[in-house]
């Protein structure tokens, strides 16, 4: 079984586009969208889903008002200023926690004199198991201000990795989130090999420079495309030159075309269109395929 993760040292370099054409050039294989903090590779794929679970990670702490005496203590101890201050409806004081600041420490539950604190796990988000046109996809949504997003990762590609043994499946193509943060780090682990798509800005290259540094590490083996290459063509020269002292193989150029845009607003990816820039993706495909 082979595991292709695409990634990107920032957002916005074109990285979920990739992945779905890629998606449609390998036909079946099973799908990855572990940019779980901003999930947007359903956009283009309009998956059906078929099963949904909540994801727990971690804990946080509530008080029992009816418990709660007042006496502060919690509020003392917190060092998050998760714990304010409220007028109960008998006039006297209480205390609340303010779930988006509480770090789920569980000091306060610690100190808790009358065990007025329950401390239950935290639902962090969901993951899904969805039919595409072009195979299997497994996905995620992060809770709002929740945590944990690399443990939400980590439990995405397992699912896809059974999926893919179940199904009888060679190929799982992963869309990994940008950055080298630990979400990355949680898509990474384990893969065959890595695609970084960048773009032909100075940003681009320090940010290219971080994530081979990362894939590197990793021992990794890692190709780079170059999207929207045409806008900057010494700019390209110069990443390319970056890449291949780092390691890295050139797997292609990209176009800048307007086409693309189109092809999202019709929920398709790129290669289902006639733009342009759908041939350059076919060659970075068959040149990443080989890539080793």
């Amino acid at each position: 079984m082979h595991e292709y993760v695409i990634i990107s040292g920032k957002g916005g370099t074109g990285k979920t586009s990739m992945t779905a054409s890629f998606a449609y050039l390998a036909g079946q294989s099973v799908i990855v969208d572990c940019d779980v903090d901003a999930a947007d590779l359903h956009l283009v794929l309009s998956p059906r889903i078929v099963t949904q679970h909540e994801f727990f990670s971690g804990h946080e702490a509530r008080i029992r008002e009816d418990l709660c005496t007042g006496c502060g203590v919690c509020h003392e101890v917190c060092r998050f200023e998760a714990v304010h201050g409220i007028l109960k409806p008998d006039g006297t004081t209480g205390y609340r926690i303010d779930p988006i600041a509480c770090e789920g420490c569980g000091v306060c539950v610690r100190f808790c004199r009358v065990t007025a604190i329950d401390f239950p796990e935290k639902r962090c988000g969901t993951w899904m198991i969805s039919e595409t046109r072009c195979g299997p996809m497994v996905h995620a949504r992060l809770g709002v201000a929740a945590e944990n997003s690399g443990k939400l990762v980590s439990t995405v590609r397992r699912e896809a990795r059974r999926l893919a043994e179940t199904q009888h499946r060679s190929l799982i193509l992963v869309d990994g989130p940008p950055g080298i943060g630990c979400p990355v780090i949680a898509s990474l682990t384990g893969a065959t090999k890595v695609l970084v798509v960048t773009e032909p800005t100075v940003s681009g290259e320090h940010d290219l420079k971080r994530v081979l540094a990362l894939t590197r590490h990793f021992r990794i083996p890692t190709a780079i495309c170059i999207n929207k290459w045409d806008l900057n063509p010494h700019m390209t020269d110069r990443i390319e030159a970056v890449a291949l002292e780092s390691g890295a193989r050139v797997a292609g150029r990209v176009r800048y075309d307007s086409g693309v845009t189109a092809a999202q607003l019709q929920q398709r990816s790129v290669v289902e269109t006639s733009a342009p820039s759908s041939r350059d993706i076919v060659t970075t495909w068959h040149q990443f395929q080989e890539a080793s």
